[in-house]
């Protein structure tokens, strides 16, 4: 148990009614994992508010109660904190109940519309390959050195970071790389930690629905470089527009890094195949596993953060070229047929178009790019015609299809992306609502050396429609169709 005065150290308070000096068993801000002695913090949320739930909680027998507003009438004997931010006095009161360990690792966010998770989980693998005890709160999962937790959203709560961050201190862990959402920037899930350093990729159109527009989106990015202290770094890609913008206001030290512009860290791409490139970094080759520009700034991202964290130059050159592709990006299968099929987790206009300029680069122009593609339902609407624009004008035939429809009708969904193709490109394209047909479909029309690429979901192993999540994965589904065909 923990002394309630304690686990709101740093929070922001407006009133307290009754007392602080109470010991307390855990902190919920779901009103149904409330139990006897517990606190219950009310979050408003997206979907509902947690202030209609403290009679609820009290009632499971919470001993206090942190909300934004109190409510009319008082109960006895419990505990009411009042504070200016709910969200924020989460974060800090999570922090604070595991005994702040962010303090105690070197750890590195990454943020920007595209590689936060290949940034992240390439750090984590490299350190790991250096010899050292990693963490990794990503996307895909979190890792306390050797041992793997699932995860469901790119920055999870800040209940569940803390958490994991204390088994990491009790596991040893020195380095830390996590991925940071927008979301999770403007839920206040990162305050209170401490983050030795921040990386910024690159900014593009997603989640407009969310931020309502690209400078709101922009600017809660820049939030995390805003919050570092003057012994952290900040890196930057400054071939994206937004780099600098990430600087501005921050006390870190500001360092850049860029294939095109002049920066602290630079890297030119030699050559570009299916099965690598050759880069050059630091006046050193280096041969890649990973393909495409966009994976050149990953890299060269990777190899800088590496650098500002004390490894040797050399030793990180060796290790990168031993990096391995992370699960649904730009992951690929061969076929006996010749049929190349990647999966990747495009799922942002820009990203669609970078994994289509890759194929496209690397085609001798004699093959076929099949591209089977939908968008996410209850999501930023208006990037579906940018995506249907830019899958039927890079591809040679386009299919389009459900991804996670959620509450949305696919073929609504479906409709919108349609809007985007120019006319001359109506009879390149195929709609195909069930997105399993739709990947039989596009295996069934390749020829010997045709390329599909199956964007949107990549690593997701599961399809979301209705509030219910259906096994689904993108790469077995492609796999197994190309394997059949081929007997």
């Amino acid at each position: 148990m923990k002394l309630l005065k304690d686990i709101l150290y740093g929070v922001g308070l407006r009133a307290v009614s009754g007392s602080t000096n109470v010991m307390v068993n855990e902190i919920h801000f779901d009103s149904r994992n409330v139990k006897m002695d517990d606190v219950f913090i009310a979050v408003r949320g997206t979907i509902t508010d947690g202030h209609k739930y403290i009679e609820k909680a009290i009632n499971s027998g919470a001993k206090a109660i942190v909300c934004e507003e109190l409510p009319e009438q008082l109960v006895n004997e419990i505990t009411y904190v009042e504070v200016h931010d709910s969200n924020q006095a989460l974060a800090i009161m999570a922090s604070n109940f595991y005994d702040n360990p962010s303090k105690n690792l070197r750890l590195v966010g990454t943020t920007g519309t595209n590689g936060k998770t290949t940034v992240s989980s390439l750090l984590y693998q490299l350190f790991k390959k250096a010899g050292y005890k990693v963490g990794l709160l990503s996307t895909i999962k979190i890792m306390v050195d050797d041992t793997e937790y699932k995860t469901s959203h790119t920055t999870p709560d800040p209940l569940v970071i803390n958490k994991h961050l204390s088994l990491m201190n009790e596991a040893g862990v020195e380095f830390c790389f996590m991925e940071v959402s927008s979301h999770g920037i403007h839920q206040k899930r990162t305050e209170g930690l401490v983050f030795e350093g921040a990386i910024f990729t690159n900014l593009s159109h997603d989640h407009l629905d969310y931020h309502n527009t690209f400078a709101e989106y922009r600017d809660t990015k820049k939030q995390l470089f805003d919050s570092l202290s003057k012994k952290a770094f900040a890196l930057t890609n400054i071939d994206d527009k937004n780099g600098l913008i990430m600087l501005q206001n921050t006390v870190a030290r500001k360092k850049t890094y860029a294939l095109k512009n002049y920066a602290d860290y630079r890297a030119q791409i030699l050559e570009n195949q299916f099965d690598g490139q050759l880069l050059k970094i630091d006046d050193n080759e280096l041969w890649s596993k990973l393909i495409g520009h966009f994976n050149a700034y990953n890299m060269l991202a990777i190899y800088a953060t590496a650098d500002l964290l004390g490894l040797e130059k050399l030793e990180i050159l060796r290790l990168l070229s031993e990096l391995e592709n992370v699960d649904g990006r730009f992951q690929y299968f061969i076929s006996k047929e010749k049929i190349t099929a990647i999966v990747d987790y495009a799922h942002t206009p820009d990203a669609l178009k970078n994994v289509l300029e890759t194929i496209n680069t690397l085609r001798t122009g004699n093959e076929n790019v099949i591209t089977v593609v939908g968008c996410g339902g209850d999501r930023d609407r208006s990037k579906r015609p940018v995506m249907g624009h830019i899958a039927s004008e890079m591809s040679n035939k386009a299919i389009f299809t459900s991804d996670n429809p959620r509450t949305e009708s696919p073929a609504t969904i479906i409709e919108e992306m349609e809007g985007g193709v120019e006319p001359q490109n109506v009879k390149k394209i195929l709609s195909v609502e069930n997105r399993k047909q739709a990947i039989k479909t596009a295996c069934q029309l390749a020829s010997a050396n045709d390329i599909i690429l199956v964007a949107g979901k990549g690593h997701e192993t599961y399809q979301e429609t209705n509030g219910e999540r259906i096994d689904f994965d993108d790469f077995k589904m492609v796999k197994d169709f190309l394997k059949s065909l081929d007997k």
